[in-house]
C-alpha cells in the first residue's frame, strides 16, 4: 500500500489487506454509533384546553425534551377561534416559560394556516471532557471565632535494645 506518493522516492508499505479491510469496518462502525438522530415528536393543544389537559401535555412535552428530541407544538384553531391568534400565542409563550430549564424555542411561533406553530429543542448539557480537571467542591466556611485547638501529645518514645557490638 503506497503511504506517502508525493514523497521522493515515494513510500510503500506491506500489510495484510484483510486486516486493513477489518480495521476500516471497525472505524466505520464506531463513527455511525457516535451518530444521534434527531427525533421530532409533535403535541397538538387547542386554544379553549382545560388547565389538567394543560398539564399532563405540557408534562409529556418535558419528558420528550429530557430524552433528546425536539419538540414542535402546534396549535389547532377551528371556525372563529382564527379572529383570535393572541390566545394560541399566550399558550405558546407559557409552555416555553415553564420548560425553559430542558428546552429552548428553536423556531418562534408562526402562523401557518389555521395552525400556529413553535418548535422547541433540548437544551445541550455540558459533559466534563475526559481530560479535564473535576470542580471542587466549595470551601468550608470557617466561623468568625476561631477555636484553638489542643496541643497533640508527643509521640511515645520508643526504646530501642542496646547492641552489644557498641
Amino acid at each position: 500500500m503506497e503511504v506517502a506518493p508525493n514523497a521522493n522516492p515515494p513510500v510503500c508499505k506491506i500489510m495484510d489487506f484483510g486486516k486493513f479491510k477489518y480495521e476500516q469496518d471497525v472505524r466505520r462502525k464506531e463513527s455511525r454509533r457516535k451518530t444521534t438522530n434527531v427525533v421530532i415528536k409533535e403535541m397538538k393543544f387547542r386554544p379553549k384546553i382545560d388547565e389538567h389537559d394543560y398539564t399532563t401535555k405540557t408534562k409529556h412535552v418535558e419528558r420528550f425534551l429530557n430524552e433528546g428530541s425536539k419538540v414542535k407544538i402546534t396549535i389547532m384553531f377551528r371556525g372563529r377561534e382564527m379572529a383570535h391568534p393572541e390566545l394560541g400565542k399566550k399558550i405558546l409563550d407559557r409552555i416555553a416559560e415553564q420548560v425553559k430549564d430542558v428546552g429552548n424555542v428553536e423556531a418562534a411561533p408562526r402562523v401557518d394556516g389555521r395552525n400556529m406553530l413553535m418548535v422547541l429543542a433540548p437544551v445541550k448539557k455540558q459533559e466534563p471532557k475526559p481530560g479535564a480537571p473535576k470542580p471542587r467542591p466549595p470551601a468550608p466556611v470557617a466561623s468568625e471565632a476561631p477555636v484553638a485547638a489542643a496541643p497533640a501529645p508527643p509521640p511515645p518514645a520508643e526504646s530501642v535494645p542496646a547492641s552489644p557490638t557498641s
